[in-house]
């Protein structure tokens, strides 16, 4: 069953000028009365400042009864690893295993760096941190008793709180497609979250992907949208947003992320290219500053999204 997400506006808030975590929770209550599957949140302390993301899900997960619950992306190698899992456990049980952990390792521009100096993790490590980290978590949510790894040892895990389940929440890459996120993927994570600008590298990915596992995988798809019946306004206002959020075109950024300006049957078109790829959940960013408006012009289209899936 195919699902759809919406991302909260947690960035598009701080770029107005204001934080407004109240109201970030207040958008997640009608996302799930608009019909929603899941609502997601990124991250980031210092390069895109926004709130904190599992305290805000956590918030959510108090005013909503229905929708998952997830990060898109949540860079874990910032924290520790026990004291992230420790937060984790707290948001899945309060949730009722309604949580999905998207992660990312971290994308190699300046302002990523820097955040990484300033908290004191080396940038270099950060892929092999962020799998040491999901070992981790696996272990101290399901009862284990010990870790030996590269970056981290623990000696006694047995007393860290428990997750929802035993597996704990799913836990997705956010990642491109080269070979080595694509195994990383088969051998380690629940699900895939790529923001592949074509549907056939997707395609392409995807296959590779089960071709490497037997293993259970949920193909996710992140993509940022601006709905408006005026093709030539949604590009606009889309590349207008893109340039605030990145500081690059939207020409720029489309060669590496998945983007789409124009009207809600065009849109559907669009989407319905990566679903036939083999995507099974959409996790869609609203491409404006404006994002109730553009969340109001998702769910009059989601009814005919849903009936093309």
């Amino acid at each position: 069953m195919t699902r759809v997400g919406v991302l909260l506006p947690s960035r598009e808030t701080a770029m107005t000028g204001s934080h407004d975590a109240a109201g970030l929770v207040g958008f997640g209550e009608i996302a799930e009365g608009a019909g929603f599957d899941s609502v997601w949140i990124g991250d980031s302390p210092l390069a895109r400042t926004r709130v904190d993301p599992l305290p805000l899900l956590a918030a959510v997960a108090a005013t909503t009864t229905r929708v998952q619950l997830g990060t898109a992306a949540w860079t874990a190698t910032l924290r520790h690893p026990l004291l992230s899992a420790h937060t984790a456990a707290t948001v899945d049980q309060l949730s009722q295993g309604r949580l999905v952990l998207g992660l990312g390792a971290g994308f190699p521009l300046p302002e990523s760096r820097d955040e990484f100096a300033a908290i004191g993790v080396p940038f270099d490590q950060r892929v092999g941190r962020l799998d040491e980290t999901v070992t981790i978590w696996r272990e101290s949510w399901s009862g284990g008793s010990r870790f030996d790894g590269r970056y981290w040892k623990f000696d006694d895990l047995s007393g860290a709180l428990p997750a929802a389940s035993a597996a704990g929440p799913p836990l997705w890459l956010a990642g491109s497609d080269t070979p080595r996120v694509l195994q990383r993927v088969a051998r380690h994570y629940d699900g895939w979250l790529p923001f592949l600008p074509s549907a056939d590298a997707y395609a392409r990915a995807w296959t590779a992907i089960r071709d490497l596992t037997d293993r259970p995988v949920t193909a996710g798809m992140y993509a940022t949208i601006n709905l408006d019946p005026d093709s030539t306004k949604a590009r606009a206002e889309l590349d207008g947003y893109v340039r605030q959020y990145y500081r690059r075109s939207l020409d720029e950024m489309s060669t590496v992320q998945a983007y789409f300006g124009g009207s809600p049957e065009e849109c559907i078109d669009w989407l319905g290219r990566y679903l036939d790829a083999g995507a099974e959940h959409l996790v869609l960013r609203l491409g404006s500053l404006d994002a109730r408006r553009q969340l109001d012009a998702l769910a009059q289209a989601l009814p005919a999204l849903r009936a093309a899936l």
